[in-house]
């Protein structure tokens, strides 16, 4: 009986543990076969706080704002390998910094604050007027969901601005005004939609199972009807696969 109740207390103060981890739910998943049986149980969403504080985001409703500041990153509580993920976003100060990182280890680096993944990128479309390069705007399409392997992930970019991939077409409204990202990630291949378009690509990504992570970059930022499908999952080998962290 003495074994049976340290048992109980060690994994009720463990799980209690890892509760304390978790700052919030925001969106959902569901499983792709269960969704066409018509069977699909939307799953909530928990997202735990890499770096940053929980001071920086707050879900409002069926918004989660995010203050930007510091700079970091929250991840989801599980890994995901094969999706569809689809959020909408807006910006709250022109020239606003953020993304989503997918397929991502969820540890930054200690300089930039970043971790490793895909960077799904979101910048404002007057960013380009309040970072001239050598004096000169940059392209529009910079701020237009690039596509890039963050930190030590890599991609081949099928839309090639040196080793990041440019959207062939500028789709993104700008402050104030929302945007919709469907993100499909299959086998190390990521295609991006802009408000009703495919418009971007990469492939080969040398990270293609990890966390989700929405990214806190200076600026505020407010994120809505984030949902996730989940796909069957295809061949993999441990090199593409990130560690897992134990909440």
């Amino acid at each position: 009986m003495r074994y049976l109740f340290l048992f109980v207390l060690f994994f009720y103060l463990n799980n209690a543990f890892a509760q304390k981890n978790v700052l919030f739910e925001f969106g959902d998943a569901k499983c792709l076969n269960s969704l066409i049986d018509g069977k699909s149980v939307d799953q909530p969403l928990r997202w735990i706080d890499v770096n940053t504080s929980s001071d920086t985001w707050e879900v409002n409703g069926d918004i989660l704002v995010s203050t930007g500041n510091p700079i970091g990153v929250i991840r989801s509580e599980k890994m995901y390998q094969n999706f569809i993920l689809q959020v909408e976003w807006r910006h709250l100060q022109q020239g606003g910094n953020s993304g989503v990182f997918v397929w991502c280890d969820a540890l930054p680096d200690a300089e930039s604050r970043l971790p490793n993944g895909v960077e799904v990128q979101m910048l404002e479309l007057d960013w380009v007027n309040q970072n001239k390069k050598n004096g000169e705007v940059q392209p529009i399409a910079y701020v237009h969901g690039e596509l890039f392997g963050a930190g030590t992930v890599t991609t081949v970019p099928d839309n090639p601005r040196g080793e990041r991939s440019k959207s062939i077409e500028n789709r993104c409204l700008g402050v104030g005004q929302w945007n919709k990202y469907t993100v499909v990630c299959i086998d190390g291949t990521i295609k991006l939609s802009v408000n009703g378009k495919y418009v971007n690509g990469v492939r080969l990504a040398s990270n293609r199972k990890g966390y989700l992570c929405l990214e806190a970059e200076g600026a505020p930022i407010e994120f809505k009807n984030l949902h996730l499908i989940e796909l069957d999952g295809g061949v993999i080998s441990d090199q593409h696969i990130v560690k897992e962290i134990l909440n």
